[in-house]
């Protein structure tokens, strides 16, 4: 099969994860209003956003105070997710402008499964735990804090909400060091579509340069390639560019998640 260039694999991804979007739950909400494709997570601590917009100088603003007014009737925080190819150029500055905060910009990257490790290495003592329930994420979010400096208080009620109701949605991973947890990772599979996605990666700063963070990658790239995905997908932070662009991972644009409080 032909290897896609970067402009088909970004064409590619933004009809399949966002134009095509079906949410990341069985349960979410994904609503079409012709101008952006919202997605309204029902779960506890589930994400609320907008995934893909369709707009021009003259619909943005209109259109920005349509989704702020929607999701404050709902009493739920949103996030903007804004791309670096998405119109018109100046949305970002008009969503600060709307009262939305900017976080940081990550690269959207992309991999081909078949051309990506699949088996672990790890340095001697450390394991992988796939989670599967309650206390596998409080393991799991003993590493995110302090791999990230800061907790995930909406993302936790999230993931623990899944491990309570619906535990075969959960996908993902905590590594241990002599039981002691020391990174951890997400991963989701899109159905219906050709890729995996890659979330949440983060190693506790003394286990950094080790090996680990890769290791998590070869484990959900193997999870992947057995239920017959073609790319896994990730936005990826400074920290861990250089260690996916290594392993193969090709930058397709950047993104920046934009989120509002009502």
């Amino acid at each position: 099969m032909r290897r896609m260039d970067n402009t088909e694999l970004l064409t590619l991804f933004d009809h399949q994860l966002r134009r095509e979007f079906r949410g990341e739950h069985p349960d979410d909400l994904v609503e079409n209003t012709g101008r952006v494709i919202r997605h309204i997570a029902t779960g506890d601590g589930g994400w609320c956003g907008v995934i893909w917009s369709d707009l021009d100088e003259q619909s943005a603003d209109c259109e920005i105070a349509a989704q702020v007014e929607h999701f404050t009737a709902l009493g739920r925080a949103f996030e903007w997710k804004l791309y670096e190819h998405d119109r018109p150029a100046d949305l970002g500055e008009r969503l600060v402008n709307a009262g939305f905060r900017a976080d940081k910009r990550e690269a959207l990257m992309v991999a081909n499964v078949a051309e990506l490790p699949t088996e672990p290495v790890l340095p001697e003592g450390v394991r992988i735990e796939p989670v599967t329930d309650v206390a596998g994420v409080h393991l799991m979010f003993e590493a995110h804090d302090r791999a990230f400096g800061a907790p995930a208080p909406r993302l936790k009620r999230e993931m623990l909400y899944r491990a309570e109701h619906s535990p075969e949605t959960l996908t993902a991973l905590v590594v241990l060091a002599a039981d002691r947890p020391i990174c951890s990772a997400r991963m989701q599979f899109n159905e219906g579509t050709d890729f995996a996605s890659l979330w949440g990666g983060g190693t506790v700063p003394q286990w950094r340069g080790k090996g680990v963070y890769r290791a998590t990658v070869a484990y959900r790239a193997a999870l992947a390639a057995d239920r017959g995905y073609r790319f896994l997908q990730v936005d990826a932070l400074h920290d861990s560019r250089p260690i996916l662009a290594r392993l193969g991972f090709r930058i397709l644009s950047t993104t920046t998640p934009y989120s509002y409080e009502p």
